[in-house]
């Protein structure tokens, strides 16, 4: 009997045969008490009465599958013999369960940069019918097509594993639904939700916001010279950047045209990340000069020896100065 038969319906059951004649054959019958069967007695066109199995309550093969009821005939003689028979019901499936997911809603963690193929979490559904009515199929639901590049489930374990590499700083949480259905159709739906956590795969970025150059010989200690952004697309102490000068002397001098000066001098950032990544800019920063040296004479003392009468103009000494300033500050006169 199929678990769906409406309550009412009627089972013909096989008569009883009674080999006397007259009232010694004449047959009713009994059936031992249960709550879900009943017994009518329907009689036929010969007079013989034809038992009749009748359904009384809902039958649900997930709570009993069978049941075992006793038949028993009983002729009208004096003294009363009877028979009885075994009826063995077998309650069979209907499709009348859906999936069931564990949960409604799944949680799980992976790093980004995990290799592709990498086990993320796995969903579980029973369906409480037999045969292919409870066997479970799994699918993604109506998601983007963003998470069908990134992961993929499995249909008979429901294992979701990663496709592709996930990225931190790109995205690093999604919500997507899968969907259980079983053989005869029937769905369920639950949600999962995968954050995405980082990992120290960026090193810093400087970028050099201004420069003050040139920068003029005498500027006060503590001048600003220049302004840096520094960042991290981590998160975290992995994007947690401190900046240094690198070298022990962090400023060297290189001439350049026109008879300046250039100052080389490196910034390194570092994040604190395990392990650390780093990344390091090179500034440039003229210097421009300031008149703060006078002429040096090169000798402190000049003699020299002048005959009489001689002519005028002609060449007595020569003296010779320099200015170690640049430009017009290190042209000498006299």
């Amino acid at each position: 009997i199929t678990e769906l038969t409406v309550p009412g319906t009627r089972f013909p059951l096989e008569m009883a045969r009674d080999a006397d004649a007259g009232s010694n054959s004449l047959l009713t019958y009994q059936l031992a008490t249960n709550p879900s069967f009943s017994l009518i007695l329907d009689e036929n066109p010969g007079g013989k009465k034809q038992p009749e199995l009748v359904l009384e309550k809902a039958l649900d093969r997930e709570k009993q599958s069978s049941f075992e009821l006793v038949l028993m005939a009983v002729d009208g003689g004096e003294p009363a013999r009877s028979g009885t028979v075994q009826v063995r019901i077998n309650v069979t499936d209907a499709n009348d369960n859906q999936p069931v997911f564990s949960k409604k809603v799944y949680e799980a963690r992976a790093e980004e940069n995990l290799p592709a193929g990498s086990l993320v979490l796995q969903v579980v559904a029973t369906d409480a019918d037999a045969g292919s009515n409870g066997r479970v199929f799994y699918s993604f639901g109506n998601v983007p097509d963003g998470v069908r590049r990134l992961f993929t489930v499995d249909s008979d374990s429901g294992e979701v594993r990663s496709v592709g590499p996930l990225d931190f700083e790109e995205k690093n949480k999604y919500i997507f639904g899968l969907e259980a259905r079983d053989g005869g159709g029937l769905t369920s739906h639950c949600e999962v939700q995968i954050d995405v956590t980082d990992v120290n795969d960026n090193a810093p970025d400087i970028t050099i916001l201004s420069l003050s150059s040139p920068v003029p010989e005498d500027a006060p200690a503590g001048t600003v010279v220049a302004l840096l952004k520094v960042r991290d697309r981590d998160s975290g102490e992995n994007g947690q950047v401190s900046c240094e000068l690198s070298g022990e002397a962090p400023l060297s001098i290189v001439a350049s045209s026109g008879g300046s000066y250039k100052h080389r001098v490196t910034v390194v950032a570092r994040d604190r990340g395990r392990p650390a990544l780093w990344s390091s800019r090179e500034l440039v920063l003229e210097v421009s000069d300031v008149n703060d040296t006078a002429p040096v004479f090169e000798e402190a003392a000049y003699s020299a020896y002048v005959a009489e009468n001689n002519a005028a103009g002609a060449l007595v000494l020569r003296v010779q100065a320099r200015d170690a300033d640049a430009g017009a500050n290190g042209r000498v006169s006299y």
